[in-house]
């Protein structure tokens, strides 16, 4: 099988680790930088350029779209898609996933256990900060990654000057309770194909209360509890991800999702776990593929 890895960091550790999966299991498997393509249609078929060469022998991509690239990411997978090419991760997949309101909402719908939260807005930030009660309050912008656009907000006061900048500022963002019982840890758990293969609990470095690796924080290998994993399942199949990681509060009223990446770094949780994650998305291609 021909697969190609969507990515722009051909060195990068996830890259390298998809690469090695799919090379071990005997496909011819290539890195592609999605700036480097075209497309067209004509005639009514989509067609697809990598440089000057037409891109028609491509059995299954894996994208590995970075935040700041997300419209042109998806505009990209989703002409894979219109070539009937089988993506591990679908373009509705990565946008229902990328704008953090759009990802709450939808799992709303299904009734997923999530902090509380509300979506930004200048006129009635007041009132909304009211109904946190002058708690801790974190304030998330609608697309950040890593940890980035993420703050703590102690008091009434930080929180509504915080919020004001955001909008004076055209910042699309969100307000969540605090749980302040999690204590700087969460869980991220990766589900490939509707089953989790690998959990962590990540805790954050002293001072701060962000749990990402990128951060400073540490990480060990956990085993999910059964809601924790009927969670983590229910997140991806919301969603659409046939690949994502889902990232866990363990607070007082039981499990809580934070976040959902649709590109889910796999260094951190492949060295914590000693899983071989990307062996598991090579076979779910392997499967749906045939």
């Amino acid at each position: 099988m021909n697969i190609a890895i969507l990515s722009r960091g051909e060195s990068l550790y996830s890259t390298q680790s998809l690469l090695k999966a799919g090379e071990f299991r005997n496909h011819a498997v290539e890195v592609l930088d999605p700036f480097f393509f075209s497309m067209e249609i004509e005639n009514g078929k989509p067609l697809l350029y990598y440089g000057e060469e037409p891109v028609d022998d491509v059995h299954a991509i894996i994208p590995r779209i970075g935040a700041s690239h997300t419209a042109e990411g998806v505009t990209l997978v989703r002409q894979f898609e219109a070539m009937g090419i089988f993506t591990a991760v679908s373009s509705e997949g990565i946008l229902n996933s990328r704008n953090k309101w759009t990802c709450f909402q939808l799992l709303s719908i299904i009734q997923v256990p999530m902090p509380r939260t509300i979506l930004g807005n200048l006129y009635h930030m007041e009132a909304a900060l009211k109904k946190f009660e002058k708690n801790p309050v974190i304030i998330k912008v609608l697309e950040g990654t890593h940890g980035t656009g993420v703050i703590l907000a102690e008091s009434y006061q930080t929180a509504l000057s915080t919020v004001e900048t955001l909008s004076a500022s055209n910042i699309d963002f969100v307000i969540q309770e605090y749980i302040a019982e999690s204590k700087g840890s969460d869980i991220r758990a990766i589900v490939v194909d509707g089953v989790v293969v690998a959990a962590m609990k990540r805790y954050s470095r002293e001072g701060d209360f962000r749990s990402n690796l990128h951060r400073g924080g540490t990480s060990e290998k956990i085993n999910l509890s059964n809601e924790e994993e009927r969670l983590a399942i229910r997140t991806a199949k919301a969603l659409r991800l046939g690949v994502c990681g889902v990232d866990i509060l363990q607070s007082n009223r039981g499990p809580l999702v934070l976040e959902v990446n649709s590109t889910p770094g796999l260094e951190g949780i492949e060295n914590t776990t000693g899983i071989n994650i990307s062996k598991s998305i090579i076979g779910y291609i392997e499967r749906n593929k045939r």
